[in-house]
Parts: C-alpha cells; sequence; structure tokens
C-alpha cells in the first residue's frame, strides 16, 4: 500500500477557512429586519480596513469593514465609500453600530443589536 502523501499546512488552512458568504440579519430599530450577506474577514481586508479609516477609530474601522464587506444575496456590494457620510449623518446610530457590530461578529456567534 503506498505511504499517504501529507497535506501541505497552507492547504488545510486554505480549506479549513471556507470564505463562503453567509447571511447576517440586523433588527434596525423600527423593527424592520435588515438581511446583508458577508464572506469571512482576512487579514488582507482587515489591513485594507485599517489604512482606509486613516486613523485607529475603532468606529471608522468598522465602518470601513462595512462598506467593503456588506453584500447583497447576488454578491453586490450594499454601500459605497461615497456614502460614508450619508450613513454617518442620515442613519440612526444605533442601527449603524449594529450593522457594524455584525460585520465584526463570526457567524456561530449570536448578534445583539443592542450592545
Amino acid at each position: 500500500m503506498p505511504a499517504s502523501i501529507p497535506v501541505r499546512a497552507i492547504d488545510r488552512l486554505r480549506k479549513a477557512a471556507n470564505l463562503e458568504p453567509v447571511k447576517k440579519t440586523v433588527e434596525l430599530s423600527d423593527g424592520s429586519i435588515f438581511e446583508m450577506w458577508m464572506t469571512p474577514l482576512t487579514m488582507a481586508e482587515r489591513e485594507r480596513a485599517q489604512k482606509q479609516a486613516k486613523s485607529d477609530d475603532a468606529t471608522a474601522f468598522a465602518l470601513q469593514l462595512l462598506i467593503a464587506k456588506a453584500m447583497d444575496e447576488n454578491g453586490a456590494k450594499l454601500f459605497s465609500a461615497g456614502e460614508i457620510d450619508i450613513l454617518k449623518n442620515e442613519v440612526k446610530d444605533a442601527d449603524l453600530q449594529a450593522l457594524m457590530l455584525a460585520i465584526l461578529t463570526e457567524e456561530d456567534e449570536p448578534i445583539d443589536p443592542k450592545s
């Protein structure tokens, strides 16, 4: 019987990553449900969002992640960088915070919009 070929560590990590989009739902302050899809966060995406935030502010970082990661069911981006001011000025803070929290949490963690 031939010896089994060892699986490279990098191949095991890539297979375990499962970067398929997952559905996130957030209850907005008006009681409606907001649905979005996102793929799990990678280190490169985190670094990009930190650079685009242009500060160490956690809220600016989370907002950049929301812009970069939130998609509809077809994979189209829900927000653009040009909409940051609208999100900051015309969306209830509690709703925006809930959306950003949903982006930052893993899919097996419960999403508490009151946090």
